[in-house]
């Protein structure tokens, strides 16, 4: 081989070696982005739920009409408990097959369970089209469906 196709396919496959790791670089740099993001929105949806669960003029305004502004309130302490679940595993915080784990001790909650059987099928419409948040609102209504067997039935 001529020093100059031996210089030549050097160089070629340097600029191709450079080329795949900017590209993985600019991957790697989108999906930090795009979790920066996700924690952004999600601080200020957290911060949204802290007023509201703690300010009863602010939740006023809010509260559906069938509910009192007390039990409002704390149906939206549950939904921050949640919303701070959820962010933990889209950010792959909760170590593969403990999310089950997870969910069923919120539900254990009676307020966290309230929660659910009141505003759980708004998530899963949220949810979809999110492969992920599906999974995550599936997990949880298995969970609420899971105490709800365990609860002493009235007589």
């Amino acid at each position: 081989m001529k020093l100059t196709t031996a210089v030549l396919a050097a160089g070629a496959a340097v600029s191709l070696a450079t080329v795949v790791v900017g590209a993985a670089r600019l991957r790697q740099d989108a999906r930090h982005q795009a979790e920066r993001n996700e924690a952004t929105v999600a601080r200020n949806q957290l911060d949204w739920l802290t007023q509201m669960s703690a300010n009863p003029d602010l939740a006023k305004l809010w509260t559906p009409e069938d509910l009192d502004v007390e039990e409002y309130m704390q149906l939206l302490k549950a939904n921050q408990l949640i919303c701070m679940l959820s962010l933990r595993d889209r950010l792959g915080f909760v170590r593969d097959g403990r999310l089950p784990f997870y969910a069923s001790k919120l539900m254990e909650r009676d307020v966290c369970w309230r929660y659910w059987a009141r505003f759980g099928g708004l998530r899963a419409q949220e949810a979809e089209g999110d492969e992920r948040a599906e999974h995550f609102t599936k997990v949880l209504d298995k969970a609420a469906k899971n105490h709800l067997g365990a609860q002493p039935v009235a007589a």
